[in-house]
């Protein structure tokens, strides 16, 4: 097993392990709403004779159900009440159940930035979970910081979102660690590429992908030829015939919805044998089951599912079973954003539980979650350290006998 991985795994581990200690919360029973969960342990408690009523915390969510990102967004709306349903089933957040409001985004910033207005105005929301796009995010910084609520993103991570205010944070990890990472580690020193053909999407993500990832190409002496498509483009036919005829030695998808597969697909129904690498769409099944040659493809993730590991394979297995498809690191991450929420509103204690409240606790909270380490830095961002996966016989793969990165950028 590859170092990077078992540091990965281990650390998801003994995530797990400790978050089990954490569900576990002082408080009495449950009266206000909340899921079946909630309900089951307002009975557990009060057969126990628990203490006083606590008010449920209600939480906003923001995800793109339907459109091009609907994959994302669903396992967020899943992700975020397997976190719920556990929490609450342990006895609520310091006795307080916990329940989330999801909107469909429709991958729309301006549509999210609606749904964001909504839920600020609504004075019982004491946070926003959401939304996956930086554009999303960024476009709602200005609403958030107004209102005085977080928006906690599990995905965003164009690098000049979380700074945007106090009350935005993301834990995804940033653009200007994965996009230099692909240009060192996986273009220049595994792949041993020199000529890259880009095509990127053209969004504020898309944008910031690509600009960091110039500065490490031109550092690597690589040579880049980028095209840029529009969201919801389906025909590729053109970008694919000029991105051919430089003669390339790899072509790159920087996007993370149906466009992925729709572009390889595309690229080999045209005859053209190329190495296919994204960055973006993490190890997605959907992506594997879209795909017409999955095996040719290699990603960037900060995180991988270890079938090997227990802990891991049964939460991936539980999340399966409720959506449908296997998990990618987005759903873990907006699982992990809940119990965030929990343990901000566990450290404020007896104290009044106000927006303001949670957003001082977040901030200054240490946090293991199952996706790793979960600690902001003063931005509001996360650091992440990141891996090369692979296809082989149509499943994932950490890809091994590499140093990902002894030597820093």
């Amino acid at each position: 097993m590859h170092k990077g991985f078992k540091r990965i795994a281990a650390a998801a581990c003994a995530v797990m392990m400790a978050a089990s200690v954490m569900t576990g919360c002082s408080g009495g029973a449950k009266t206000n709403g909340g899921s079946a969960a909630a309900s089951e342990a307002k009975t557990d408690k009060a057969e126990q004779g628990g203490g006083a009523d606590k008010s449920v915390i209600k939480l906003g969510g923001l995800a793109p159900l339907t459109g091009n990102y609907a994959e994302y967004g669903k396992g967020f709306q899943i992700g975020f009440q397997m976190a719920i349903d556990e929490i609450n089933a342990n006895g609520g957040a310091n006795g307080h159940p916990l329940e989330i409001d999801v909107k469909d985004t429709q991958g729309d910033a301006v549509v999210s930035s609606n749904m964001a207005t909504n839920f600020a105005e609504d004075d019982s929301i004491l946070a926003i979970l959401g939304d996956f796009t930086s554009g999303a995010c960024k476009a709602n910084a200005e609403i958030v910081e107004r209102y005085g609520i977080v928006q906690l993103s599990p995905t965003a991570s164009a690098p000049d979102y979380a700074n945007m205010s106090k009350y935005c944070f993301s834990i995804m990890g940033r653009q200007d660690a994965e996009a230099p990472f692909l240009a060192k580690y996986v273009l220049n020193k595994y792949l041993s590429a020199k000529k890259i053909a880009v095509i990127r999407v053209d969004s504020d993500w898309g944008l910031s992908c690509y600009d960091n990832f110039m500065k490490q190409a031109e550092k690597e002496g690589l040579d880049v030829t980028v095209e840029k498509y529009a969201t919801g483009e389906k025909d590729f036919s053109s970008l694919i015939t000029k991105m051919r005829s430089i003669d390339p030695d790899c072509l790159v998808v920087m996007d993370q919805g149906d466009s992925v597969a729709a572009i390889f697909n595309q690229a080999d129904a045209a005859g053209w044998d190329i190495q296919h690498v994204a960055l973006g769409p993490g190890t997605s099944e959907q992506l594997i089951n879209q795909l017409t040659t999955p095996d040719n493809l290699i990603v960037t993730s900060p995180f991988f599912f270890d079938e090997n590991n227990e802990t891991l394979s049964k939460w991936s297995s539980t999340f399966e079973e409720k959506s449908g498809f296997k998990p990618t690191i987005h759903p873990a991450c907006a699982y992990d954003c809940v119990y965030l929420i929990k343990n901000a509103i566990e450290k404020i204690g007896d104290g009044e539980i106000t927006r303001e409240a949670i957003q001082e606790a977040l901030a200054n909270s240490q946090n293991e979650g199952i996706t790793g380490a979960l600690n902001f830095m003063e931005d509001g961002d996360i650091q992440r350290q990141y891996m090369i996966c692979g296809v082989k016989d149509a499943k994932w793969v950490v890809l091994e006998g590499f140093d990902y990165g002894a030597e820093g950028l």
